[in-house]
C-alpha cells in the first residue's frame, strides 16, 4: 500500500514532547518528576461545575478518582459524551495524567497542557513536565495533560496495522509514476475505510471543537472556575477554539507556536512549506558560517541542492540501516525535518546526513522513528500518525485530485524550492475520507475572553511566525510575544524574555506588552 506523506502539525506539536524526550535521554518523551503523590482533589471553585446546558450535568458534576501511576505521577479518567448534540448517545473516557505542584503550599491551581498534533498524547507531554516546563510553573501548578478523544489512551482510532503504518511513513511523498499515483489514491481510500472499520462510533466525533468542549468538562472536574492553559502548535488552535466557545470560562491562556485558524488547508500547506524552507536555510547557513568547511557545500544554495539530490538518490536507491529495514525516501524526509524543531538538535541532522552520504541510513531512520513514536520492535507508542489524518480531515475535508496537483506546484515550489512538491502533494491527503463532522470549526475571535498570550518564533518551521501575528490579531484580546530565534515554539527555548512573559502571566496575571519582542 502506498499512502501519501502529509507533513501536518504533528511534526511540530508531537515534536514538543518528542524533543523533551531527547533532552531527558528517553525517546518516549517521558521524564521522571520527584514530586510526592497527593491524591487529594481540591474543593471546586464556586460555579465550576455548572453545566452550559442541563443535559450535561452528569458530566460536569463528576469527581476525578486520581491514583498513583508511573514515576510518582497521578492518573485518572474523565468521562465525556461522544456527541455533545446528543449526550445520551454514549460516552467515552479520556486519559489524564497530573504532575502535582512541587510546592503544594504555593499551588495556584491546575495548568492544562496540550502538545499539539493533532494526535499527540497530552499525558506524555505532562509526563515530560520536568524537561518541557521551567521550575516556576512546576512549583505553582499541577501540570495536567489529557489525551484528546480518539488519541493516546482515549479510545484511540485505528486505521492501519503497524506494518502498514511503516509503509505509510516510508512512502515516496511525491509519486513519480502513474502506477504510484494510482496506488496513492487506492491506498488513501483503504486508509480511511480502515479508520471506520477498525474504530467505533467516535470516529465521526474527533473534531477540534469537540475536544475543546471536553476541555471544559475537564476544567469543571478539576474544580477550576476558569481554565488555565498552555497549548503548543496545534494546541494553540485547540486553545483558541476553547476561548471562542467558552470566553467566560477562559482564564489565563498561552498559545505557543500559533496556528492561523483562519487559513484553509491549501494556505496552511503553503505556510508550512515556507516555514520548513526558512528553517532548513537557517540550518545550512549555520553550517556554512561556523564549521569551516561545511560538508553540504560552500554556500546555502549548494547545501540545499545537495540535500535535494540526496533525497532523489534515496528515492531511487534506499539505504541500509544496519537491520532488516531500508531507509526509504519518506523516512529520510521525516529524519531531516524533525531536528529542525530545535536548534540544539541541528547537530543530530548533521550527524545523520554525514552518515547517510556515506551510505548509512541508520541515524536518519532513528530520527524518523522518533517522529512517529515507533519502537525498535516495530510497535508504536501511540496512534498519532493516524489520528492526525482523521482529525485534520474532519476539521477540514478539503482535498484535490492527483490531476490537480501540477497546477499547485508553482506556488508551492516558490514557497519552498526544496520541499514544495511534498506539500503540494499533501493536498491530496484527505481524498477518500469516509465520515463527516457534526461539529464545524467556528470563525474564531474569542470575543469576551480575557487577554490571550500568543507566542511566535521568527524561524519556526512548523507554525510560521506569520501565523502567530495573524492569530493574535484575530483574537479580540490577543497579545503577541515574538521570539527571534530558530526552532518550534518559544517557551523554555533558552529565551529568558519569553520565559518571563509566559510565567509572569500564568503565575501572577501580568499581561505582557502587546508586540513584545524577545
Amino acid at each position: 500500500m502506498v499512502i501519501l506523506i502529509v507533513v501536518g502539525l504533528l511534526v511540530g506539536g508531537g515534536g514538543v514532547a518528542l524533543l523533551a524526550g531527547l533532552r531527558s535521554g528517553d525517546s518516549s518523551g517521558k521524564a521522571s518528576h520527584p514530586t510526592p503523590v497527593s491524591t487529594v482533589s481540591p474543593t471546586p471553585s464556586p460555579g465550576a461545575t455548572r453545566p452550559p446546558q442541563p443535559d450535561l450535568a452528569e458530566f460536569y458534576s463528576q469527581q476525578l478518582d486520581w491514583s498513583a501511576c508511573e514515576d510518582q505521577f497521578e492518573c485518572a479518567k474523565l468521562t465525556v459524551p461522544i456527541d455533545y448534540k446528543d449526550p445520551s448517545a454514549g460516552s467515552i473516557e479520556l486519559a489524564l495524567l497530573k504532575v502535582p505542584a512541587a510546592k503544594p503550599d504555593e499551588r495556584l491551581g491546575s495548568l492544562v497542557v496540550n502538545p499539539g498534533g493533532p494526535g499527540a498524547p497530552g499525558t506524555d507531554y505532562a509526563a515530560s513536565a520536568g524537561t518541557a516546563f521551567r521550575q516556576p510553573l512546576l512549583d505553582h501548578f499541577d501540570i495536567v495533560g489529557f489525551d484528546p478523544r480518539g488519541t493516546g489512551d482515549s479510545d484511540p482510532i485505528d486505521c492501519v496495522s503497524d506494518q502498514q503504518l511503516d509503509t505509510f511513513l516510508a512512502a515516496d511523498p511525491v509519486p513519480d509514476t502513474p502506477a504510484e499515483t494510482n496506488e496513492l489514491v487506492s491506498g488513501l481510500a483503504d486508509f480511511y475505510q480502515g479508520c471506520v472499520d477498525n474504530s467505533d462510533a467516535l470516529i465521526g466525533h474527533i473534531t477540534t471543537v469537540e475536544a475543546a468542549r471536553d476541555m471544559d468538562v475537564l476544567r469543571a472536574a478539576l474544580g477550576e472556575s476558569t481554565l488555565t492553559y498552555l497549548g503548543a502548535s496545534y494546541g494553540t488552535k485547540l486553545g483558541a477554539t476553547y476561548a471562542d466557545l467558552f470566553p467566560d470560562k477562559a482564564g489565563r491562556l498561552v498559545l505557543d507556536g500559533a496556528v492561523d485558524v483562519s487559513l484553509n488547508s491549501r494556505e496552511l500547506g503553503l505556510g508550512q512549506a515556507a516555514g520548513f524552507e526558512r528553517a532548513l536555510r537557517a540550518y545550512v547557513q549555520n553550517c556554512v558560517d561556523e564549521t569551516g568547511g561545511c560538508f553540504l557545500g560552500d554556500s546555502v544554495e549548494a547545501g540545499l541542492t545537495r540535500i535535494t539530490q540526496f533525497l532523489d538518490d534515496v528515492d531511487r536507491r534506499p539505504l541500509p540501516t544496519g537491520d532488516d529495514r531500508m531507509l526509504e525516501v519518506g523516512n529520510a524526509f521525516y529524519g531531516i525535518v524533525l531536528p529542525l524543531y530545535a536548534r540544539d538538535y541541528w547537530f543530530l541532522l548533521s550527524q545523520a546526513l554525514t552518515q547517510a552520504f556515506d551510505g548509512d541510513g541508520s541515524t536518519l531512520m532513528q530520527l524518523s522513528d522518533l517522529y512517529a513514536s515507533r519502537n525498535s520492535d516495530g510497535s508504536y507508542d501511540n496512534n498519532s500518525s493516524e489520528a492526525i489524518y482523521a482529525i485534520n480531515c474532519l476539521d477540514d475535508p478539503y482535498a484535490i485530485t492527483p490531476a490537480q496537483v501540477p497546477a499547485q506546484l508553482p506556488a508551492y515550489e516558490k514557497a519552498s524550492p526544496t520541499f514544495g512538491d511534498v506539500f503540494a502533494w499533501g493536498l491530496v491527503g484527505c481524498e477518500g475520507i469516509q465520515v463527516k463532522a457534526t461539529e464545524k470549526d467556528p470563525v474564531i475571535t474569542a470575543a469576551g475572553a480575557p487577554p490571550i498570550v500568543v507566542v511566535g518564533t521568527t524561524r519556526d518551521p512548523a507554525t510560521p511566525y506569520e501565523w502567530a501575528v495573524a492569530l493574535a490579531d484575530q483574537l479580540e484580546s490577543g497579545v503577541l510575544v515574538t521570539r527571534d530565534g530558530d526552532g518550534h515554539t518559544g517557551y523554555n527555548s533558552g529565551n529568558s524574555c519569553v520565559d518571563q512573559a509566559v510565567e509572569g502571566y500564568l503565575i501572577d496575571g501580568t499581561v505582557p506588552q502587546d508586540g513584545l519582542k524577545c
